[in-house]
Parts: structure tokens; C-alpha cells; sequence
């Protein structure tokens, strides 16, 4: 839920006419305090996934918004962790909130120096990442509602070619809610707001909450040449058909 120190109707409604870019520009020094960012739930059954993967050398966090994932892959990973995206704002607050305070007006171009792996930060879109095969581990966190399903055969070659061989691209995706429930019709009625808006506004703005189904995900994945396993995130409990709320999928490029 929004908190009285979040963003108001106001800043919503400029964000959600602004360019996806520039709405999470503006979004971002309360972005942290909506109910976009990726509940803690959520990064810790990815860490304890993580951890008995790892540990890693290099890591990639896309689209990395406020550095959430940025601080799970750096209990994984002991040389460098890197964050991507492609909000100057979002990258801002991430430098101000993962990095030393001391360190974060510099951190453009350094690092944390003060004990394990090195952290930077880069601006970039995640469709063109800038790096060649130099990760052992990737991850994102409730970013794909950004790329329309069209464009995640690319997004996921791209990352595929920046992970070394063996490297394994991490991800969480959460069950569907069930049909007819409270957030299954907010997610729907969020998804057509948007492409009403998308139809008759621009720039545009994309985010979509019902276009990354799992087992579509899961095969372009494996057309792409991942080999893909799925580990249950058991802190999110079950449905009550028994399977899991969430599951980690774990892409790895033979």
C-alpha cells in the first residue's frame, strides 16, 4: 500500500504521462516507499537461492531501479557487482542508498572500496547492455512488465551474452493471482488503464503486469539457449492446489 510519505495522486498521475524513462525519474526518491518495489519476501528467497548457487565473481543486477538486488547480490559475489538502468533517477537514489555515504558522490565511477565485492552503477538499457561476457550471475527484479513480450527474445539473448559460460541469470515470478480475486482485477484494470493510455498518449509508458507467464518465459528461455530449472520460493507458502506463490527461475548458458 502507498504510505502518506509516498508519492501523491498528483506525482502518479505526471509520472504515468511521462515517458517510462522520465516517469521513474520523478518516481524515484519514493519509489522505495510504493508498493512497486519487490517485497523483502521476495529478494530473500532469491538470496537463499543465490547462496547455495554461489558464490559468484562478478554480478549483474537489470534494471536494477533502487538497488535492491544490488545489495542481495552482494552477499553473493566477491569481486564486483554492477548495477544497470536506464533512470538517471532511479540510478541516483540506488548510488545515495547502496553505496557509503561518503563514497556516493563518486560512486559513478568507483566503488565500494570498503570491504567486499566492488559496486558501480551504469546507465544503460538492458535491451543493448554494454558488457561483454563478463558475469557470473545475473538478476532483475520486477522489471519485465517493462518489454513487451516481443522484445524479451532479444532482451534475454543480450543477457545470455554477457554471462561467462556456467553463468546462471536468476529471476523470481510470482503465481497468478486467482480468477475473480481483488488483485487479479486490479492487475487486469491496471493492464487496460495502461494501454488505453498507450493508445492515445504519447511518449508512452509500458508496464504490464499479465504479459510474463511462466511457462512462456520459461520456453523462450530455452529457445534462447538457456538451460532452465525452477526452484519453489517456499517462503511465499503454497496455493491451495499445493503449488508454491513463487518460483526462482534459474537460467544458466551451458
Amino acid at each position: 500500500m502507498f504510505t502518506p510519505q509516498g508519492p501523491t495522486l498528483r506525482e502518479l498521475t505526471v509520472q504515468a504521462l511521462s515517458s517510462t524513462e522520465r516517469g521513474y525519474d520523478l518516481l524515484a526518491p519514493k519509489f522505495d516507499l510504493t508498493p512497486f518495489r519487490t517485497p523483502d519476501s521476495v529478494l530473500d528467497g532469491v538470496a537463499d537461492t543465490l547462496g547455495l548457487l554461489g558464490p559468484f565473481r562478478a554480478g549483474l543486477d537489470i534494471c536494477c531501479g533502487t538497488g535492491a538486488g544490488v545489495d542481495v547480490l552482494r552477499e553473493v559475489c566477491v569481486e564486483r557487482v554492477t548495477g544497470v538502468d536506464f533512470s538517471a533517477g532511479m540510478l541516483a537514489t540506488a548510488r545515495s542508498s547502496v553505496l557509503p555515504k561518503e563514497l556516493a558522490a563518486g560512486a559513478g565511477s568507483g566503488g565500494d572500496r570498503t570491504g567486499g565485492p566492488v559496486v558501480d552503477f551504469v546507465r544503460a538499457d538492458a535491451r543493448a547492455l554494454p558488457f561483454g561476457a563478463a558475469f557470473d550471475v545475473a538478476v532483475s527484479f520486477g522489471a519485465f512488465g517493462h518489454f513487451l513480450p516481443s522484445e524479451r527474445p532479444a532482451l534475454f539473448t543480450r543477457v545470455r551474452e554477457v554471462l561467462r559460460p556456467g553463468g546462471a541469470f536468476v529471476f523470481p515470478v510470482l503465481a497468478p493471482p486467482r480468477v475473480g480475486s481483488g488483485l487479479y482485477w486490479t492487475l487486469w484494470g491496471f493492464d487496460a488503464v495502461m494501454r488505453a493510455r498507450n493508445a492515445v498518449w504519447r511518449p508512452p509508458f509500458v508496464m504490464y503486469y499479465r504479459t510474463f507467464r511462466l511457462a512462456d518465459v520459461v520456453d523462450e528461455l530455452t529457445r534462447t539457449g538457456f538451460e532452465v530449472d525452477l526452484v519453489a520460493l517456499d517462503g511465499l507458502g503454497r496455493l491451495p492446489d499445493g503449488s508454491p506463490r513463487g518460483r526462482v527461475v534459474v537460467a544458466r548458458r551451458p
